[in-house]
């Protein structure tokens, strides 16, 4: 045939080697492998999953009936005594952390101010953020001031109302603070720190109070009234009476060639003949 290319004896012939396929790898087969190879360690895994479930279902039971056990015995509770011993057995209980503030507040009507500072002191060393924190200080302070210690508790007033600013407790630490300055007879302070009430917590009670006692000071702070002179006694000569901030002036002299008036004639005695 035209065009067709001749094969000759000595023309090399092509061969062509056959391509093998990929194998595709068996799932099952793998997972079978990865079991038989890591068998050991995952059976230990799986048996402490297992225990950290169990324990932790534990752990929460034994907190719920220690808990209500507590709760019940917080309401039977009616003595300090009873509050120590609900504090001693079940100190970590949310009614333990009522029980330190009730027996805080009977050692205070008792008037173991030192001792109810103590208990207040616990409290919040064990329940630090509590949502009656802020209130447990505030009780320290007073307590620190029924003991004549002012100037700690004016100290605990300030730590209170600069680290619990949005708190509700803020305001009411500045109007004692104002309590204690007015005491001292520091008005001037004691205005300053109302006018700051009334500007942050304009919607407050604190805002009510500051607002009489600035009318209070404005009160209080009066201009000083004139002094009074005391009328002549009679017979005594009348004196004029100048006041201490009146000077008087000295007599002007007489004009230049000015003619002297004469003096005034007496008064002419009534004749005797009618």
């Amino acid at each position: 045939m035209r065009g067709a290319r001749a094969r000759g004896i000595n023309s090399p012939a092509v061969t062509r080697m056959p391509i093998a396929k990929e194998a595709t790898p068996d799932p099952a087969l793998e997972a079978q492998f990865f079991w038989y190879k890591y068998r050991r360690a995952i059976a230990i895994l799986l048996g402490l999953a297992v225990l950290g479930m169990v324990g932790v279902a534990g752990y929460r039971v034994y907190r719920d009936r220690r808990e209500a056990t507590a709760a019940t015995l917080f309401s039977a509770a009616k003595t300090p005594a009873a509050y120590e011993d609900l504090i001693n057995q079940y100190s970590d209980t949310a009614a333990a952390a009522s029980a330190y503030l009730l027996l805080a507040d009977a050692q205070r009507k008792d008037g173991k101010y030192a001792e109810a500072n103590a208990t207040l002191v616990k409290f919040l060393e064990k329940f630090s953020r509590h949502e009656l924190a802020t209130t447990a200080r505030m009780a320290m302070a007073a307590n620190l001031q029924a003991m004549g210690k002012e100037d700690e508790a004016f100290a605990t007033y300030q730590q209170i109302a600069s680290a619990n600013v949005p708190g509700f407790n803020a305001p009411m630490a500045l109007i004692e603070q104002v309590h204690i300055l007015q005491e001292k007879g520091k008005t001037d302070d004691a205005r300053r720190i109302c006018e700051t009430i009334m500007t942050q917590y304009r919607d407050s009670y604190a805002a009510m109070e500051a607002s009489q006692l600035l009318r209070t000071f404005l009160k209080t702070t009066k201009p000083e009234a004139p002094p009074v002179v005391a009328p002549p006694k009679p017979g005594a000569p009348v004196t004029a009476t100048v006041p201490p901030t009146m000077k008087l002036l000295p007599a002007a002299p007489p004009a230049p060639n000015s003619v002297p008036s004469p003096p005034a004639k007496p008064p002419s005695a009534p004749s005797a003949t009618p």
